[in-house]
């Protein structure tokens, strides 16, 4: 992956990347993901901190990075569905889906919610 310089066109850099809204970190996309990868000699980027209703989600056609995230019901009001990611010796994936317990699809979530989880 190249590095780009303070001079790059300011249009083709933020089409490679942008700052986060969340004020730390970059969003990247799909050829960013590739990239890196093939330069790294990485076939994935297993990522997680960020909810996907599904529990684990391919971010791009070509599969280059995945984001699985593990806690069920998130908050107790996001109705989410959670996954864990595992690895066989072969480094074969499988995936666990699972959904909250008994005993806290009962909870109740606190009434202020903080924007940043939302």
């Amino acid at each position: 992956m190249k590095a780009l310089s303070a001079t790059s066109c300011g249009l083709i850099r933020r089409t490679l990347r942008a700052v986060s809204p969340h004020g730390a970190g970059w969003l990247f996309g799909g050829k960013v993901a590739t990239e890196f990868n093939m330069v790294n000699g990485l076939e994935l980027i297993c990522r997680a901190h960020q909810l996907v209703q599904e529990g684990l989600k391919y971010m791009f056609q070509d599969r280059s990075l995945l984001t699985v995230w593990s806690a069920p019901n998130y908050c107790y009001r996001c109705g989410n569905v959670a996954s864990i990611l595992c690895f066989d010796s072969a480094l074969e994936r499988e995936v666990k889906y699972f959904t909250e317990t008994d005993e806290n699809s009962n909870m109740m979530a606190p009434r202020a919610a903080v924007p940043y989880f939302l």
